[in-house]
């Protein structure tokens, strides 16, 4: 498109329903595709970066409330696709406020064209702080946004096909947005380790940032065995963040299992911290409406440290003894516990609910977080979570040489 700022999108008359599982009805008005989309809402509360909340994986299968009420106003552009293939993996979009006119020098596209491209619809004019209240006082529910023709269907069957769509709980999505064959992100600069990151969603700063530090990515499919994890002879293994259900990944906790019994350093975010918890013995559950935002307040317990972090998640770790809260000042005895590979703590809590956000082996050779160091967007307090696995990596060099 030339010259995005210089042309204006005035709002089209066309008729658009949010639809929510309770048998709510939302009127408003719809953008980008036309037709229907169904999933399940879930808002965030980020008041930037929807480009990159649109094109993360671990929102396949999923209606995003926007809480910012002004959304589209940057457009849209090439650089900042969290996808690895810039395919946009909301399942629709529900703001109060649609820009009608792109302002920023980047922009290369407006949001409607964008998501009319890619069969993604949106639907505008909605209050979403009433919405948004709705998600917190009763929790995510399913739901579907049906625009046009759509939008004329009786309401009676419109809740029913909601109604009738398949749980979040129990899902198993990471094969559904996991690439299908394996490609290497390559380091800048020297290379000083080589990673296997297994995609369950992976987003694409993940390996910007190794790259920055030196480290070649091998991005491999969900599934991948240990066996062919072991012929890429990597120096330390990743896991992603992703969709879905993670007590459906039995398969993909056996793998890694494999790996902590080799001793072969490993970092997980997100789906990845989910995984490496249940590998280590402890519980996952579904929350009442999850974390997704930019502004998130985690404390890392054993320095006291607080980062405000960036998280899109639905599930969430059990700590240990099935308990789902902790505090900033939770003793150790109730965040230590025994594992088939050495002692384990929980060493991450979330300020404002008491969820389990990171946990690591007392050995310091596995460690994870629930939120996003990588940003994108959001804020840049966790980035030292990459030097420590750069430091792992160096250190675990360094004891196989000596």
């Amino acid at each position: 498109m030339n010259n995005p700022a210089a042309r204006s999108y005035p709002p089209e008359a066309i008729p658009a329903v949010l639809v929510l599982g309770d048998g709510s009805v939302y009127p408003g008005f719809g953008f980008g595709a036309t037709g229907k989309n169904l999933g399940e809402a879930v808002f965030t509360t980020a008041m930037t970066g929807y480009q990159e909340t649109m094109t993360d994986p671990s929102y396949h299968r999923q209606i995003v409330v926007a809480a910012a009420p002004h959304i589209g106003n940057t457009g849209w552009n090439e650089e900042d696709d969290e996808s690895h293939d810039g395919r946009i993996w909301v399942a629709g979009l529900v703001i109060r406020d649609l820009a009608h006119r792109v302002s920023n020098w980047r922009a290369t596209s407006s949001l409607p064209e964008v998501m009319q491209k890619q069969g993604i619809i949106g639907i505008s004019g909605i209050d979403t702080r009433t919405l948004v209240r709705r998600l917190c006082n009763h929790g995510s529910v399913k739901a579907g946004i049906f625009s046009g023709a759509q939008a004329q269907r009786p309401h009676a069957e419109l809740i029913a096909e909601v109604q009738g769509q398949n749980d979040m709980a129990g899902a198993d999505l990471a094969s559904e947005v996991s690439v299908d064959k394996a490609y290497t992100v390559p380091a800048e600069g020297q290379t000083r380790h080589r990673v296997v990151a297994f995609d369950m969603g992976i987003k694409t700063a993940t390996p910007r940032n190794f790259a920055r530090r030196g480290i070649e990515t091998v991005v491999v499919p969900a599934g991948t065995s240990f066996a062919e994890v072991q012929e890429l002879q990597p120096d330390g293994v990743f896991i992603s963040n992703g969709p879905g259900d993670p007590a459906t990944a039995d398969e993909m906790v056996a793998t890694l299992r494999e790996i902590l019994a080799a001793k072969i350093p490993f970092f997980g975010i997100c789906f990845g911290n989910q995984l490496l918890g249940r590998a280590l013995g402890l519980e996952t559950y579904k929350m009442k409406f999850g974390h997704r935002g930019i502004n998130v307040p985690v404390v890392h317990h054993e320095s006291g440290k607080i980062d405000i972090t960036s998280q899109n998640h639905g599930f969430a770790l059990a700590a240990p003894g099935n308990t789902k809260i902790l505090t900033a000042d939770s003793p150790e005895t109730d965040r230590a516990f025994s594992t088939d590979f050495g002692p384990a703590l929980i060493t991450h809590t979330c300020l404002n609910d008491g969820t389990v956000e990171g946990v690591a082996l007392r050995s310091g050779l596995a460690y994870s977080v629930q939120y996003h160091p990588e940003s994108a967007a959001g804020p840049h307090d966790a980035h030292p979570l990459f030097d420590q696995f750069l430091a792992l990596l160096d250190q675990h060099d360094q004891e196989r040489k000596a």
